[in-house]
C-alpha cells in the first residue's frame, strides 16, 4: 500500500500552499470545468475550430495544475516519492479492486461497441437531424470528429491519464492523508471518488456519478499496488478508447464514405 503522509508537518513550509491546491480540485475545478464547457457547447456550432480550441484549453489547464503540484511537492521536505506514488507497483491489486478494473475494462469495450453501432445516433428525438447533438450529452460534444481533432484528442487522452491520476490520486491523496491522518482506506477512495465526481460536474448527475466511480476505482488501484502507474494506464486506456469509435457514428460527425459508383443517401 501506498505510504501515504501521516501528518500536514510533512509538507513543511508547503503545507498551506498544498492544502489551497487540493481544496481547488474540490471546489474550484467544478466551478472551472462548468465556465469552460458552457462556453465551449456556445461556440461550437459556429466554430470549426471549437473542439481543438477547447483541447489545447485542457492541456494547458490540467499541464499546468502538474506542475504546480509537482513544485508543491518538491518542497516538501518531509513527502517522499513512494508518498505520492511516484514508484513501481509494491504490490497486486486485491480481489475487490481487480474485480472492480475488469469490470472498469468490460464496460469500456461495451461503450465502444455501442457507439461504434451507432447506438447515440438512433437515439435522437424524432425529427432531429442524423447528426444533430442530442440534449444531455456533454460528454459527448467533447469527442473528435475530423482527423485533427482525433490527434489532439489522444494528446490529451494521454495527458489525463498522466495528470489527473497525479493530481487527484497521487498529490490530493497525500494531501487528504495529511490532514486527517487517521482515516481508513474506504474514508479515502470515497473521498478521491467524490473529488473526480465533482470535477465532471459540467456532465450533469450521471456524469458525476460514473466519474465518480472510476475515481474510487483508480484510487483503490493506486493505494492497493502503492503506485500511479496502473491507474495513469487504466484511465489513459478509458479515455483513448473513444478513438476506436469512426467519426460517422457520432452525431455531428463526417459521413462514412461511399463506395465507388454507389447511390446517394
Amino acid at each position: 500500500m501506498t505510504a501515504l503522509p501521516d501528518e500536514l508537518a510533512a509538507f513543511g513550509p508547503a503545507a498551506l500552499s498544498a492544502v489551497v491546491v487540493a481544496g481547488y480540485l474540490v471546489a474550484g475545478e467544478p466551478l472551472v470545468g462548468h465556465v469552460l464547457h458552457r462556453r465551449f457547447e456556445g461556440r461550437l456550432r459556429t466554430d470549426a475550430s471549437a473542439r481543438r480550441s477547447f483541447y489545447r484549453r485542457l492541456l494547458v489547464l490540467e499541464w499546468g495544475l502538474a506542475v504546480l503540484a509537482v513544485v508543491l511537492w518538491l518542497s516538501a521536505p518531509g513527502v517522499d516519492a513512494a508518498a505520492v506514488g511516484l514508484v513501481w507497483p509494491t504490490g497486486w491489486p486485491g480481489p475487490v479492486t481487480g474485480t472492480a478494473t475488469v469490470l472498469v475494462l468490460v464496460l469500456s469495450f461495451v461503450s465502444v461497441r455501442a457507439l461504434r453501432g451507432g447506438a447515440l445516433v438512433r437515439a435522437q428525438r424524432p425529427g432531429e437531424g442524423r447528426h444533430a447533438e442530442p440534449e444531455g450529452h456533454a460528454t459527448l460534444a467533447l469527442l473528435p470528429r475530423t482527423p485533427a481533432e482525433r490527434r489532439l484528442f489522444g494528446v490529451v487522452g494521454v495527458t489525463a491519464g498522466v495528470c489527473e491520476e497525479w493530481l487527484y490520486r497521487g498529490f490530493f491523496l497525500a494531501v487528504v492523508a495529511a490532514v486527517g491522518p487517521d482515516l481508513p482506506v474506504p474514508v479515502l477512495v470515497l473521498v478521491a471518488a467524490v473529488a473526480f465526481g465533482l470535477a465532471h460536474a459540467y456532465q450533469g448527475l450521471p456524469g458525476v456519478v460514473l466519474t465518480g466511480v472510476l475515481g474510487g476505482v483508480f484510487a483503490a488501484l493506486y493505494l492497493d499496488t502503492g503506485s500511479l502507474l496502473l491507474p495513469v494506464l487504466l484511465h489513459a486506456a478509458v479515455d483513448l478508447r473513444f478513438l476506436l469509435v469512426p467519426a460517422s457514428a457520432l452525431p455531428g460527425g463526417l459521413p462514412a464514405p461511399r463506395a465507388a459508383g454507389g447511390a446517394a443517401a
